[in-house]
């Protein structure tokens, strides 16, 4: 029973028209299509895909992470639960982040238009508000037709400009996102890109964060149940870590598809499972050793506030505290503080 709740669905893509950003804010850093570049998601570019210009590396950046809702049909109660999704969802707008950062799964079901149509009715806060989404695509996202879930995702994120794993450089904070439904062979596009990516992180850069939908680090439950970290997860992972030596910056790992909240270091980086934006919650039975995340409470429906300030980033997690509450609220149930390098912070204030 409970391997159901881990099984990966095949996916087709949740397309949300999620803010798309004024012309001069939203800049392609590397080489275009037009100019004879690579196709999107492809080779082994070096330079941040994107460069998001609002952002200076001495101002602070207040950004929020979170993921697997399950949009659709506010009728629809099984497998996800509206009245916490929508609430969240409107909850995230009042946080005023200057960038959303998404682990995937935010449809129901991607091959059904009116499971978008809901993702941008019930998100109509975030575009009001105008800031970047940054997504990554879960299994969801290509549920039932891959090629067309895969469509619909870049049709409805147009600032990607194609690109299904991209790079996007905030002042001091540079977001990696890449895909779950791509290979990661050693010799795959996606792979000899990440490489490349990680061994030439610009100078400014303090705190790396990587988005994958698949956990690369997961709790004992998950490992025993559902066979994860997957074999893509842990090839990613190792290749992190094979050059985390040669990179500057502090790294944190956001992932989703398992619907709690974990949270785990290993050599160095932080590893955060959020999958608590309304999809079925998944009960844990038991938390590993390693999991620094220790409350039993349940359901975890939640979201992360991410500041970077000061060469020092602060996350914090903020817990529903009754789902069935009249009215919602959170509670902060878990923080955690990192300190830029000696090596990066330098760089950042000369820059």
């Amino acid at each position: 029973m409970i391997s159901r709740f881990f099984r990966l669905f095949p996916a087709r893509i949740l397309a949300s028209l999620a803010c798309p950003l004024a012309v001069g804010l939203w800049a392609l850093s590397g080489p275009s299509i037009a100019d004879g570049a690579p196709p999107p998601g492809a080779g082994s570019d070096t330079k941040p895909t994107f460069l998001l210009k609002q952002f200076s590396v001495a101002e602070p950046i207040r950004l929020v992470a979170y993921g697997d809702m399950r949009f659709t049909d506010p009728s629809v109660t099984n497998g996800t639960n509206p009245k916490v999704r929508q609430w969240l969802a409107e909850k995230i707008a009042l946080e005023h982040p200057q960038t959303l950062l998404l682990t995937g799964d935010m449809p129901f079901v991607g091959d059904k238009a009116a499971d978008w149509e809901e993702y941008r009715r019930e998100t109509a806060g975030w575009r009001a508000e105008g800031f970047p989404v940054l997504p990554t695509m879960g299994n969801h996202e290509i549920y039932m037709d891959r090629e067309k879930g895969i469509a619909n995702y870049l049709e409805n994120y147009p600032q990607l400009e194609g690109h299904r794993y991209y790079s996007a450089l905030l002042g001091p904070v540079e977001v990696m996102a890449l895909d779950m439904n791509s290979p990661v062979g050693p010799r795959s596009p996606q792979a000899r890109w990440f490489a490349a990516q990680l061994e030439h992180l610009p100078a400014q850069v303090e705190f790396l964060f990587i988005l994958y939908h698949i956990p690369w680090v997961a709790d004992t439950q998950s490992q025993l149940f559902a066979n994860i970290p997957t074999k893509d997860a842990l090839a990613l992972r190792a290749m992190l870590e094979a050059r985390l030596n040669r990179i500057h910056a502090k790294v944190v790992v956001f992932n989703g598809h398992i619907h709690n909240y974990e949270r785990f270091e290993r050599n160095g980086v932080e590893y955060v499972v959020t999958g608590g934006g309304g999809a079925v919650p998944y009960p844990i039975l038991f938390r590993g050793s390693h999991d620094l995340y220790r409350d039993p409470g349940f359901p975890v429906y939640h979201y992360l506030t991410l500041e970077v300030k000061d060469h020092q980033l602060k996350a914090v997690m903020w817990k529903v505290i009754d789902p069935d509450a009249g009215e919602l609220n959170v509670e902060a149930k878990d923080s955690f503080t990192i300190e830029a390098t000696a090596a990066a912070a330098p760089k950042a204030r000369k820059n």
